[in-house]
């Protein structure tokens, strides 16, 4: 079995496309559905894709109702084409695992894999200067290409994401491929394909600097310089914006005629000479020669410093993050990048492996320097002027260091020698912590980092998220190979206790190897937390401490969301504030990085979330420091804002419409019941459960269902309130009913009478009449069912929907006894009921009741809308 998605999809079997062979055995899909499926597993081959990825890849925003049995279709479509491709493994290769499929292959049988493969490998020879294995791999490389990937195949965000990835990987090692023949002396020869090369990519310097070099070389000076005049001219009239310094430094030596540029590396990858470990002008591939000057004067032998916390060995994915920065980095005008994101994002560690990658792009060198006052490590802060003169010691400086900011931007000049660098200032608060440096370097490119964008601060700006769950497990996994490692269950555990924010997850895999286990058995999530990932909760502590005491406040109270997303209604509840003040606290402490914006979605507003590890220490902090009168208040206006949420979304429940986002909150409505009744506030415990009926009956929620009735039941008790102790046990025995637990649904419906008896409710007498008399017909008592509906109606005259269920029963009762033109008549009853409550869910129940009578299925019938009753078999 072989794929290929370097340029149109391609499945071959023995024989196939790509397989040694030749042949024919072309099984690629026609159907574009089906190829967007196998093309999503292809990508991500050898990982799990869960469903929902597949949905949006298949359907965007507006997937149909039943796209989760298309898409089991789709993968069982496929089964057979593996099993046709190769009869013995290729069914066995497309995997069912939580939460989706996994597509399991060699790496040689993807051209994918083999591409990248190849361009890592011909990586290392480059930076080993074995120029001749470089290119030989790095055009391997390329010859797999036949087009941009998946050219033939619909694209949605998964695919569309790799498509941008990996062409600006295979722009890279074209790059290099070219870099490696100039080393090489090939220049001649590379002439020709350099100017295609520039036309496709007119922004690119550096193709336009390796076309100067090879045309110089070639005795061709004129036709090089012109070529840098072109360049210009086009980035002047385009962007408004000068070629890079390093191109003019090249420009420069052509012009002077510079003969250092003549001299590719010998055969052998390695530069002659005691010159050849210094500076050179990376994107030319030129190096000094022997009898290049030595020591602090020469020019060519400025220092190139490297000072970098070690690359992190548990350094895994963010490969499209790590995409965008060096793209972003890469750009004209990207002098500044400021990559922002909540505490404990994994900033640092993101720039820290973007900064070891980017190392052909600066060879003037990379430094990172933290800018935060840190007491664990007993590390003070620093200003922009300390920060320049911790790079001018770096490069060199001794003695004492000039005051004035122009003498110190001369002397960083000179120590550098105006080449490109990259500077990584961590933990940025200021602005004017990062505007000295930039003056003082005028060719440097900064990244900074921060928790939120300073004000005043000029530059491009990346926000950082949480990785994805299969991400930030994977990193668990990894970090522990062998029989420590965790297993699926137990990382995901994990990754859920630390909110997916990788300062945590880094923390938990360096513990101990029995921290793991250990976090199960602590007393609290806050201990927990502490448990796997030790040191974590000081990081946290100090943001929190960052803040004044107003957003403190603010912050302890986030703290009683239930976990998940949040909106504004619910932050100005729980706040006690308007919708305007929500906002604006919530929007502080996004920028302080405790909080996290998510964007919206199809069916959802847009909404912020508390990382797991941040809602623990927001309840930990509110239990320390809030008084208890206060706690209650704010968790009655939330319990009100739930409550109010959940009625105006009632409408959508009945109406059919998407149940989206009701459907992702229910976890959190169901946390406030339970909240609610903890907090001793009964009414809104009975309220809040009441409105929560509907939704958790349409999504079959049973435990749930129970849970909170049973809470909301005992809360009804505790306020002496017959009517609402009626309604729950109703409410219950409906639920009992559905379950087929019968005996159970018989005793709650008998105690729901006697209640609506007692506190004289006709409406919910009216129910739990109906509901025995349905049980009663379920065990085939047509006359006890009979002599209970005659009063449910009677009861049910000021209430259409009560009314509807008991003409529900009384047509259902009909048909029992064969009665079609009284059982017509009672579902016509039923009808005119649903139009009057503007129900479109019971108006189609009573209109199929009506056709059923016409046209009678002979093996069920639906006793409820949608609930249906197998015919016993004659």
């Amino acid at each position: 079995m072989r794929f290929r998605i370097l340029g149109p999809l391609e499945v071959g079997g023995a024989g196939g496309p790509g397989s040694d062979s030749g042949g024919s055995g072309n099984l690629t899909p026609r159907a574009a559905k089906i190829r967007v499926v196998l093309a999503a597993l292809l990508v991500r081959a050898n990982e799990i894709v869960s469903v929902d990825t597949l949905i949006d890849e298949l359907w965007g925003e507006e997937p149909p109702r039943t796209a989760t049995t298309t898409l089991q279709v789709y993968v069982s479509q496929l089964r057979k084409l593996l099993d046709e491709a190769d009869a013995e493994y290729g069914r066995d290769a497309l995997v069912t695992r939580a939460p989706g499929y996994e597509l399991r292959l060699d790496p040689a049988q993807l051209d994918l894999t083999v591409f990248q493969e190849l361009y890592e490998r011909g990586q290392e020879r480059m930076e080993r200067r074995e120029y001749e294995a470089a290119a030989r791999l790095q055009r391997q490389a390329l010859a797999l290409w036949r087009g941009p990937l998946l050219s033939d195949t619909p694209h949605g965000p998964l695919l569309d994401g790799t498509a941008v990835r990996m062409t600006e990987v295979r722009t890279a090692a074209l790059e290099q491929r070219i870099r490696a023949d100039l080393h090489l002396g090939r220049q001649q020869a590379l002439i020709g394909e350099l100017q295609s090369v520039v036309a496709e990519f007119p922004l690119r310097e550096e193709f336009f600097a390796h076309l100067m070099v090879a045309l110089y070389r070639s005795g061709r000076q004129a036709d090089a310089l012109q070529v840098f005049s072109r360049l210009r001219r086009g980035l002047v009239e385009e962007l408004g914006i000068d070629p890079g310094l390093e191109l003019q430094t090249l420009h420069r030596q052509i012009l002077g005629g510079d003969p250092e540029l003549l001299r590719p590396t010998s055969d052998g990858g390695v530069a002659e000479g005691p010159g050849a470990d210094r500076a050179r002008i990376s994107v030319s591939g030129a190096v000094p020669g022997p009898g290049a000057p030595e020591g602090p004067e020469a020019p060519a032998a400025h220092r190139s410093v490297v000072e970098l916390p070690a690359a992190d060995r548990l350094f895994t994915g963010r490969e499209e993050e790590l995409g965008a920065l060096g793209a972003l980095l890469a750009a004209p005008g990207g002098r500044i990048v400021v990559l922002s994101g909540q505490v404990g994002v994994g900033k640092t560690a993101l720039a820290t492996e973007a900064a070891h990658r980017a190392g052909e792009r600066f060879p003037g060198g990379r430094v990172l320097i933290r800018m935060r006052p840190d007491a664990h490590e007993g590390r003070e802060g620093m200003d922009g002027p300390a920060a320049a003169a911790r790079i001018a010691r770096l490069y060199g400086a001794e003695g004492a260091l000039p005051g004035d900011a122009r003498e110190l931007r001369d002397l960083l000049r000179g120590l550098t020698g105006g080449r490109r660098m990259l500077v990584v200032l961590d933990s940025v608060d200021r602005a004017d912590q990062v505007e000295p440096l930039a003056a003082a370097l005028p060719e440097a490119r900064f990244l900074v980092t921060c928790r939120r964008v300073p004000l005043g601060l000029d530059g491009r700006v990346f926000l950082l998220d949480v990785p994805a769950p299969r991400e930030a497990r994977r990193l668990l996994v990894a970090a522990r190979r062998g029989t420590d490692a965790p297993d699926e269950a137990e990382a995901a555990e994990i990754a859920d206790l630390c909110g997916q924010l990788p300062l945590a997850l880094r923390a938990a895999a360096r513990a101990e190897p029995c921290a793991a286990a250990r976090f199960r058995g602590a007393p609290g999530r806050l201990a927990e937390l502490d448990a796997v990932a030790p040191g974590f909760l000081d990081r946290l502590a100090t943001a929190y401490e960052d803040i004044g005491s107003t957003r403190q406040r603010e912050f302890r109270l986030l703290g009683l969301l239930p976990e998940g997303p949040f909106g504004t209604e619910s932050a100005a509840a729980v706040l006690g504030t308007d919708a305007a003040g929500a906002r604006a606290a919530v929007a502080e402490l996004v920028a302080a990085g405790l909080v996290r914006e998510e964007l919206p979605g199809a069916g959802r507003p847009a909404c912020y979330r508390l990382s797991e590890p941040l809602r623990l220490l927001a309840a930990d902090r509110l239990a320390a420091h809030e008084p208890a009168d206060s706690v209650r208040s704010a968790t009655a206006r939330l319990c009100a804002a739930y409550e109010k949420e959940l009625r105006e979304s009632s409408g959508q429940v009945d109406g059919a419409q998407s149940l989206e986002w009701p459907a992702r909150q229910r976890p959190a409505f169901v946390t406030m019941v339970r909240q609610a009744a903890r907090s001793g506030l009964w009414e809104q415990t009975v309220r809040l459960a009441d409105a929560l009926t509907g939704l958790l009956e349409t999504l079959a929620a049973w435990d749930d269902w129970e849970s909170c009735h049973r809470l909301a039941l005992d809360a009804a008790h505790q306020l002496g309130d017959l009517p609402a102790q009626a309604r729950l046990l109703r409410s219950l025995g409906d639920r009992a009913w559905q379950r087929r637990e019968l005996p159970a649904a018989a005793e709650l419906y008998e105690r729901a009478l006697l209640a609506a008896d007692i506190a004289s409710d006709l409406l919910e007498r009216s129910r739990a009449l109906t509901g025995l008399a349905d049980l009663r017909l379920d065990a085939g008592a047509v006359d006890g069912a009979a002599a209970l509906l005659s009063p449910a109606l009677d009861a049910a005259a000021q209430d259409p929907r009560a009314r509807f269920e008991a003409l529900r029963v009384m047509g259902l009762l009909a048909v029992e006894c064969g009665r079609p033109a009284t059982a017509e008549e009672h579902f016509g009853q039923c009808l005119s009921a649903a139009v009057v409550l503007g129900d479109a869910r019971l108006e189609s129940y009573a209109r199929r009741r009506l056709a059923a009578l016409r046209a009678p299925a002979p093996d069920c019938s639906e006793v409820r809308p949608g609930v249906w009753r197998l015919r016993p078999a004659a």
